[in-house]
């Protein structure tokens, strides 16, 4: 055999295995699965009026009217935050339907006389009864500290008690 016969059987064999290794690749690539293109389209959230309380390190807590188109943020700067609110970790509850809703509690720290006012029993006389306890004592602990200011007994205190809160600022 000659140098050409040999060249020509080696070129002819590597066609074949070209041909066979192809053949072999476009089998298995006809085989996998193609990808699915999803296309996600920005839907509208529902809208719904209501109300939402809002508590937490916030200045007014309470329940505000929520209206439609109304965002999370315009909210917030409703109530005021606190100095140490941390906005990386709100908490949204949504009651079950039949479900009580709790009384909006006024937090005899920071209230001021007006809103104390609101209060069963409470009038402008006890409401400013509490504000001076709280400037020259400082902050009520707890609510049954509001039995040591002048005025307000234990029977103004059971028409009140589920009504009232109390927060602490933190100090560092």
């Amino acid at each position: 055999m000659n140098q050409a016969d040999r060249f020509y059987i080696f070129i002819t064999v590597f066609l074949i295995i070209a041909l066979v290794v192809g053949g072999v690749m476009l089998l298995t690539n006809r085989n996998k699965i193609q990808p699915i293109e999803l296309v996600l389209s920005q839907a509208a959230l529902p809208q719904q009026d209501g109300e939402v309380y809002i508590g937490g390190a916030v200045i007014n807590p309470g329940i505000y009217p929520l209206m439609e188109g109304e965002t999370i943020q315009a909210l917030l700067s409703d109530v005021g935050l606190e100095p140490d609110a941390d906005l990386n970790h709100i908490a949204i509850y949504i009651p079950g339907e039949g479900e009580g809703q709790s009384p909006q509690k006024v937090d005899i720290n920071r209230a001021e006389g007006w809103l104390l006012e609101a209060l069963p029993g409470i009038g402008e006389t006890r409401a400013r009864a509490i504000v001076k306890y709280r400037s020259e004592n400082g902050e009520f602990k707890r609510i049954e500290d509001l039995l040591q200011v002048k005025g307000i007994g234990q029977g103004t205190f059971d028409k009140i008690k589920d009504y009232i809160t109390v927060s602490h600022s933190k100090t560092f």
